[in-house]
């Protein structure tokens, strides 16, 4: 995971920190978009302060490697950039029971078209529902109660 951080510090032209390399490497293990402290978790005993951490990502952003995703209660959750276009993040779906977010990158949306006047800087979808886990857990307990 070092040597892609590495590269990926290295194709944007930003100095190879030991705070960058420890984020980008949290991010390029994680499974869906998470939230600065969550960061700082997975980072463990040697994480950066939350500042450092912050003021990183803001860089990342920045220089389009990570893309912020705004998730349950408006919380900037964070991701690679990879499967993101220039104006649009993939899907995101979170389950209503677990609470766990799934990334849908298979799966395309339209851009929406604006009013005239308005310009777009980005467009997210953000999808709640019950998760196949969650609807396989659900029915074996209505089953049960049968």
């Amino acid at each position: 995971m070092k040597n892609k951080a590495v590269q990926l510090l290295k194709s944007v032209h930003l100095r190879q920190t030991a705070p960058r390399l420890a984020i980008l490497e949290v991010l390029l293990s994680a499974k869906a978009p998470l939230a600065r402290e969550q960061i700082a978790e997975r980072i463990g005993t040697n994480a950066p302060n939350k500042t450092t951490i912050y003021r990183n990502l803001t860089h990342l952003v920045d220089k389009n490697l990570v893309h912020q995703a705004y998730l349950e209660d408006r919380t900037a959750h964070y991701e690679l950039a990879h499967n993101c276009g220039k104006h649009q993040c993939h899907p995101h779906f979170t389950c209503i029971h677990c609470e766990k977010t799934h990334c849908l990158t298979g799966t395309s949306t339209p851009l929406v078209e604006l009013p005239k006047g308005f310009s777009m800087q980005r467009q997210q979808i953000h999808i709640d529902g019950v998760c196949p886990d969650c609807r396989t857990r659900n029915k074996t307990k209505e089953i049960g109660r049968i």
